[in-house]
This record gives C-alpha cells, structure tokens and sequence, in this order.
C-alpha cells in the first residue's frame, strides 16, 4: 500500500495481519463476513456498534471474539429492567480509615463493552451509558474519570416488537456509528456450527493477534485515508438524496420510510468508515465502493431508526444516485 508523505510515521496495517484478524473471528462468529468487516471498520474509526437482532444469532460471541482477537480487555453488562446508572459507571464508596470517597469504576471503564440487551433497561440507564460513549469520559461528584483509549462499545438490542423492551430515542440511536444485524446462518454455515461445538468455548484458546497500542496506531491512519473532490461529491449526493422528496421503491409500489435525513455529522461519520474501510481492505485512498458498503450500516438507523427497515431503504438510496 503507497502511504502519503505525511502519513509515513504512522503504523498502517500489514494486509496479512488484517487477512488473519478477519480469518480468526470467522472461525468463531461462522458465515457472517460482512458483518465482521464491518465490526472491526467500526471500531477503527473510533465509533460504536448497534446489533440489532433476536437471540442466539451470535452478538455476544461476536464482541468477545472481536475483543481477545485484539488483545482488548473486555467487560459484559447486561441489561435489566432494575439496572441502574451508578451499576454501568461505577460509584464513590466512603473510606472510614482515611476519611474520604473514593472512586469505584464500573463496567464501563473497559476498552470493549458489551451492552447486552441494551433496550430492556429503562431510558435513565441506557442514557448514563449513551452519555460516557459521546463524552469518553464520566463524571461522578464532580470528578471526571477518563474513559480507556481505546473505547469500543458494542450494544444489542432485541426486535421492538418483543415484550419489555424500552426503545432508544433517535438521538441517542445517533451516538452509535453502525447499526447492524448478523442474521441467521446459511444451510452450510449452520451444519459447520452444530457439528463444530460452542464457539465460545474456544473464545480462551484465541491468541491476541495485536494490541491497543498498535490499535491505536491504526485508528490515527484512518484520518490519513485520501478522500478524492469527486468522491466527496458522491458522499453529498447521497446525503442530498435522503433530505429530498420521499422517493418510490424499484417498481414504483411502494413508498420509502425515510423519517429524517442525514444531518452533516452523519455525512462525516460515513466518510470516516468509508476511509476505515478502505484501510482494512490495503487501500490508502476511498473508492466508490468503501461508501457504499458501509453506507447501509451508517445510515440505516438514522433514516428509519431501525437497522432491518433502514438498511433496506439505504440500498434504494444507493441504486438511485449514480455513481462518479
């Protein structure tokens, strides 16, 4: 891969080190390469995640892969209805022998965090952490606590239309940069997961293939990816297209379900994923096709709230605006 002059002193990926990262979470989360993909170009451009699926489809397992393949350590909280504030980001215990409060961390204060079933905890919950991700940083007392660099969530989420869930609101949807769902396997990828065992059970036997710091490394060389004037032209054009008149599907029987369109962060947010794609895929420059595979994923939530119904109008999108 050629590297501009200004990004010479930073660590750009080997291809072969990304090649076996994608290779060993393969092994694990079976017949889901794309969303893996996606997973770790999420997590390079120093964003969240939102997988938003039914049980059993491999969320959990897809977190805790991501995190022992990346040498991160990892924490799990699980929602519940009764899950409070200070049980996600920690509380002050008062010392009797020196006299003083002293800060206990939560769950939170971990490089990957999985928020399992984050809409079965109420709004008050789900805010605390929505608000640590945005800010990086908690605030307890009046002493603020700086979250680990880096600091990757990962959120599941349940069907709405299953029994007590709170549904996130649209502006806290917005804090996660991808919102995706795994699916369920193909006949062969199925087959391979019932005679291969319980793949978290083979979770403790993955090496770490690198480390945070080398991580941290990669996340600075996403901003070094090269974004073309006419690929930034591709970029507003598709932004354009969600803010416009409410466009029909393919043949013209059905109507899109666009509630809002991008604002100008969300146009940022995509073009920092396409430049993380770009870099997982050995490329120091964005193509047309790094936008328009992780378009679906930024901009599907953000359109309709929801990553099964937005991700379907978000390829509409893409077949209406031409490519440069």
């Amino acid at each position: 891969m050629t590297m501009p002059a200004a990004a010479q002193s930073l660590q750009f990926p080997p291809t072969a080190t990304i090649h076996a990262i994608l290779r060993q979470l393969g092994e694990i989360v079976v017949g889901k390469p794309m969303p893996i993909k996606l997973a770790l170009t999420c997590l390079l451009s120093r964003g969240h995640l939102l997988i938003e699926d039914v049980p059993g489809v491999g969320k959990s397992t897809l977190a805790q892969a991501l995190a022992v393949t990346l040498g991160l350590p990892f924490s799990r909280i699980q929602f519940t209805s009764d899950l409070l504030p200070a049980d996600v980001l920690g509380v002050s215990i008062y010392d009797n022998h020196k006299r003083e409060f002293y800060f206990h961390p939560g769950p939170v204060f971990s490089p990957v965090v999985l928020a399992d079933e984050i809409n079965r905890a109420p709004p008050k919950t789900q805010s605390a952490l929505l608000e640590a991700m945005e800010e990086r940083q908690v605030s307890i007392d009046g002493k603020t606590h700086i979250l680990p660099v880096p600091f990757f969530v990962i959120a599941t989420q349940n069907p709405l239309e299953q029994q007590g869930v709170y549904p996130l609101p649209e502006s806290q949807i917005d804090r996660f940069l991808m919102a995706i769902e795994l699916g369920f396997p193909d006949v062969q990828a199925e087959r391979e997961l019932l005679t291969g065992g319980d793949a978290r059970a083979r979770l403790v036997d993955l090496p770490a293939l690198i480390d945070g710091a080398l991580l941290a490394q990669w996340q600075m060389a996403v901003t070094q990816i090269h974004v073309a004037p006419v690929l930034l032209d591709y970029v507003q054009a598709l932004l354009a297209a969600t803010r416009g008149v409410v466009p029909e599907s393919a043949n013209g029987s059905a109507k899109s379900h666009i509630l809002r369109g991008l604002s100008p962060r969300a146009g940022l947010m995509l073009l920092t994923a396409a430049r993380a794609y770009a870099l997982i895929s050995g490329r120091d420059f964005v193509i047309p096709e790094d936008v328009q595979a992780v378009f679906p994923a930024v901009a599907g939530h953000r359109l309709t709230g929801s990553a099964h119904s937005g991700q379907s109008e978000a390829l509409l999108l893409l077949r209406q605006v031409a490519l440069p």
